[in-house]
């Protein structure tokens, strides 16, 4: 389902946990999980797995994709990608870096937020929307979601970091898609765009939000 929030030359991979048995890191991504519990080493596996799949598809050989100092995925020179998973569900989406400067991905469980989480992650002006948004749709989780594949879209292209209250989201049920200001962040380069649009997808159980970055022609 997420490849249809995603232009045709992303090439995207999932799986659901069932499909992952048996899977196994390879020696050069093995520090970012040496002391990890079992279930963090399934999912870092699976997510992996499914990243060398969707590089594959666009013509790369299987390769290690280790993590950075603040747990990103470090892509093969040429490539900007992303990795989610969520209740089972994992995802991988990758393109080469002349086309896209940069992308992000991200599933969440369809269920409201757990109690005081949304005054965390929003601001007043996006609780209010929320408050006052026809359908019974959990947009809370939504938004959440939408912030997460900011963050995933902007902290490689940039190394800034990106707080909750930094990206304010407007949602745009009609047309599946959401547009975020960043009106607060220092922008290091001239192409690095101050507003970020996304796109998303609720259906079986899960919230699908995708951001993706175009090269400028």
């Amino acid at each position: 389902m997420i490849e249809t929030l995603l232009p045709s030359n992303v090439a995207v991979q999932t799986c659901r946990a069932s499909e992952g048995s048996g899977v196994k890191v390879m020696a050069e991504e093995e520090s970012a999980i040496a002391t990890a519990v079992k279930s963090r080493r399934r999912e870092f596996s699976i997510g992996r797995t499914c990243a060398r799949a969707a590089l594959s598809k666009l013509g790369f050989p299987p390769c290690a994709i280790p993590s950075g100092p603040h747990r990103e995925p470090l892509w093969p020179t040429g490539i900007v990608g992303s990795i989610t998973h969520c209740g089972g569900f994992y995802a991988a989406a990758v393109a080469l870096e002349k086309d896209y400067v940069a992308l992000g991905i991200d599933a969440e469980v369809d269920e409201e937020l757990p109690s005081g989480v949304l005054s965390l992650v929003s601001g007043d002006e996006e609780r209010y929307w929320i408050a006052n948004a026809s359908g019974r749709l959990n947009w809370g989780r939504l938004l959440f979601s939408a912030k997460e594949s900011i963050f995933k879209a902007w902290f490689p292209l940039t190394r800034e970091w990106l707080g909750f209250e930094d990206a304010v989201i407007t949602i745009v049920p009609d047309d599946g898609s959401f547009v975020a200001q960043l009106p607060h962040t220092l922008v290091p380069a001239n192409d690095c765009p101050r507003e970020l649009r996304g796109r998303f997808l609720i259906a079986n159980g899960l919230i699908l939000t995708a951001v993706f970055i175009a090269v400028p022609r």
